[in-house]
C-alpha cells in the first residue's frame, strides 16, 4: 500500500479566461509539475475527492459527501463526457468500510459528475478514463454544510481503508480556494432559479450553453473590477495551504460554514475536498509536501492553487 496526493483548483474557466500569459504559464508549470510527481507514483488507483455545481446532485437531494459505484462526467465547458472506469466492487468495499467507522457516507449507483471532478483527470492523465477511479463527492456549494470536522473524520476513514489495499492509490482533492462565482442561492434565488437547484438535470444544449456563458461574462467583469461578487482572498488561501502542509488537520475544525462564505466566498467550502483528500494521506504517517502553487486569478474567478504530497516511506 502506499499513498500520495494531488490538491487542486479547477475553474470552468481554464479554456475560457484570459489571464495574462505569465500567469497561464504559472499555472500550466504547476500542472507539469503535478503531472511529473503523479508519473513518478505511478498510481493504480485514484480516489477523487470533488465539488459539483448543480449538474449532478441538486437539493431534490443533497448529501454531505456520497461514494459513486458508476460516474459519467456531463461534459459541461467542453470537458470530456462519458463514462469513467469506476472498479465498482472498490467502490462498494470503500463505502461499506467508511460506514462502519460511523461516519455516514451516500452512495449513487448512477453518479454524474462535472468538470470539478473531470478537469484534474484530464489534466493529469489525459482523459477521464485511464485508470480505475472511485468519485467521492463532496457537498461544496449548497446549504446546509456539515462540520469540517465531520469533512476530516470522512477523509480518514476513506484513508483508513486505502491503507489496507495493496495499491498505489493516488487521492486527488479538486476544488477551492477562496472564490464566489455567480451560483445562486437558495435563500436569494429567483423561481425559476429555485427550480434549476432544485432538479436542473441534463438542460438543454442552449439552456447549458447561456448558464456557462452567464459565468464566462461575470469572470471578465470580475477581471475588470465590474462583477458584483466578493473579492479573492490570498492571505485566506494561504493560511489554508499553510494548515494542510503543516499535518494538523484539526485546526480546520475551528472553520465554520458562516466564516468560510464571508471570509472566502460562497464556493470557498469546495476546500473540504483538500481537507478529506490531506486526511486520508495522513492516516499512512506524517507526509511532505513536495510541491505549492498559489496564484490569485480573476479571470478564472478564484484562488488558484495546486499542491503534491506524499508520504516519505511511499
Amino acid at each position: 500500500m502506499s499513498i500520495a496526493l494531488v490538491c487542486m483548483s479547477h475553474s470552468p474557466l481554464l479554456e475560457f479566461g484570459e489571464p495574462p500569459a505569465e500567469v497561464r504559464q504559472a499555472v500550466e508549470t504547476a500542472f507539469a509539475d503535478a503531472r511529473e510527481f503523479v508519473e513518478e507514483f505511478d498510481p493504480t488507483l485514484v480516489v477523487s475527492f470533488a465539488p459539483d455545481h448543480y449538474n449532478g446532485f441538486f437539493h431534490e437531494l443533497m448529501p454531505p459527501f456520497c461514494v459513486g459505484y458508476t460516474a459519467h462526467a456531463v461534459g459541461d465547458y467542453d470537458t470530456q463526457a462519458g463514462p469513467l472506469d469506476v472498479p465498482t466492487d472498490r467502490a462498494e468495499a470503500l463505502a461499506q468500510h467508511v460506514l462502519d467507522q460511523d461516519i455516514d457516507m451516500a452512495i449513487s449507483r448512477r453518479m454524474e459528475i462535472d468538470h470539478g471532478a473531470v478537469q484534474p483527470l484530464e489534466i493529469l492523465f489525459g482523459g477521464i478514463d485511464a485508470l480505475p477511479v472511485i468519485p467521492v463527492f463532496v457537498n461544496g456549494v449548497a446549504q446546509p454544510f456539515t462540520s469540517m470536522r465531520r469533512i476530516r473524520r470522512m477523509g480518514e476513514a476513506v484513508g483508513n481503508h486505502l491503507r489496507t489495499l495493496s495499491e498505489r492509490v493516488l487521492v486527488i482533492g479538486s476544488g477551492g480556494l477562496s472564490h464566489d462565482p455567480p451560483v445562486p442561492q437558495w435563500a436569494t434565488a429567483t423561481p425559476a432559479q429555485r427550480d434549476m437547484l432544485l432538479n436542473g438535470r441534463h438542460p438543454t444544449a442552449a439552456a447549458r450553453a447561456a448558464r456557462q456563458q452567464r459565468v464566462i461574462d461575470a469572470a471578465r467583469q470580475f477581471a475588470r473590477g465590474e462583477a458584483d461578487i466578493q473579492d479573492l482572498n490570498p492571505a485566506w488561501d494561504e493560511r489554508f495551504l499553510d494548515i494542510c502542509a503543516s499535518g494538523e488537520l484539526s485546526r480546520c475544525d475551528a472553520l465554520t460554514p458562516e466564516s468560510m462564505a464571508a471570509d472566502a466566498g460562497n464556493s470557498a467550502h469546495e476546500v473540504r475536498t483538500w481537507l478529506a483528500a490531506f486526511a486520508a494521506l495522513s492516516t499512512a504517517g506524517p507526509y511532505e509536501v513536495t510541491s505549492r502553487f498559489y496564484r490569485p486569478i480573476p479571470e478564472y474567478i478564484a484562488g488558484f492553487g495546486v499542491m503534491t504530497a506524499r508520504s516519505p516511506k511511499n
